[in-house]
């Protein structure tokens, strides 16, 4: 049994008749006066998307990645294929399947989306059937987006060369992915996005506002050190976030080893600290935890000390899925 699939919402039906459950699906919803597809407008699906669970998923983190899909799903009607792949599959030999599905407004009350899920549980004994299972359940002609979700070794995706071939975006969470998957030989190195990446939008651009309104000579002259401070649960997220800075301060005109980590402990879990110096006395910091939603700004770039608070949040898993996928 699969732990994974059991906790998924839907209608369990025959892998060989699952366009005939999707239609039953709306059949039955719209007969129970639920909001179901009225017409061909409602069922514009979008985009594929195969949301990949690997081994290192448990019941309550798949429903969560569930209700991203959803949410995303939502504003992008699409076809969802959710992948379960049995850990233990001893003795199990045939795929199981569910769907389901679910209208909203969009904006305005004419504006109706519908969505559809198909999960598919599968055993590696079926995994040579996998692919043309995933073919027939997309919808033709539209793009497939690939989101391979805590799997347990970034060697392992090379069985699903399908997938990260014919993906036009390959998504990976480098906070939850696996060590190598970074270094790892993608097929495709320019079509994979990090999740930990689109979550940092709003970040960066609030950093790059505030400094914006500074010359570029004024930012690159004199400048000692980049030290960017960060509490565990945004490791990832301070990573990119310092790779930004490098090329930021580069394009600028300064050295990019002036910025590192800084290893210093005393920082909330989901909270950065970083901090410009100068060799003049000059000072650039930004402190901010994504918990309280808080951050400060701090500058004395010579014509006196300035400070400014500001909100801090990262993109909705939803928004970030869609930041990785389309830009």
């Amino acid at each position: 049994m699969s732990a994974i699939f059991d906790a998924l919402p839907g209608i369990e039906v025959p892998v060989e008749s699952i366009s005939t459950g999707l239609a039953k699906m709306w059949d039955y919803a719209s007969s129970e006066g639920r909001p179901a597809p009225e017409g061909e407008n409602s069922m514009a699906i979008q985009v594929n998307l195969v949301l990949h669970l690997g081994f290192r998923t448990d019941a309550a983190d798949a429903v969560r990645q569930f209700g991203t899909a959803v949410n995303f799903s939502r504003r992008y009607p699409s076809r969802v294929v959710i992948l379960c792949p049995l850990l233990e599959d001893q003795g199990v030999t045939e795929m199981r399947a569910k769907v389901y599905g679910e209208c909203s407004i969009g904006k305005s009350p004419d504006d109706t989306r519908c969505c559809e899920f198909v999960m598919l549980s599968y055993p590696r004994f079926a995994r040579a059937s996998l692919e043309n299972q995933v073919s027939i359940c997309l919808s033709t002609d539209l793009p497939i987006y690939y989101w391979a979700h805590r799997f347990s070794d970034a060697a392992k995706l090379a069985d699903y060369r399908y997938l990260l071939t014919t993906a036009r975006r390959v998504l990976i969470d480098s906070a939850s992915a696996p060590e190598g998957a970074l270094t790892y030989p993608w097929p495709i190195p320019g079509s994979v996005r990090d999740l930990a990446g689109a979550r940092l939008l709003p970040v960066r651009r609030s950093i790059g506002q505030f400094l914006g309104r500074y010359p570029v000579g004024v930012l690159a002259t004199g400048l000692a050190s980049i030290r960017l401070a960060h509490g565990a649960g945004v490791a990832a997220e301070a990573r990119i976030l310092l790779a930004w800075l490098k090329d930021r301060i580069e394009a600028c005109g300064a050295a990019r080893e002036s910025a590192e980590i800084d290893p210093r402990a005393g920082v909330a879990p989901r909270a950065f600290d970083l901090r410009f110096a100068y060799d003049d006395g000059r000072f650039f910091r930004w402190n901010a935890d994504v918990d309280t939603s808080h951050a400060l700004f701090e500058a004395d770039f010579g014509a006196g000390p300035s400070s400014m608070t500001a909100s801090v949040a990262l993109l909705p898993p939803e928004e970030a899925l869609s930041e990785a996928m389309f830009f």
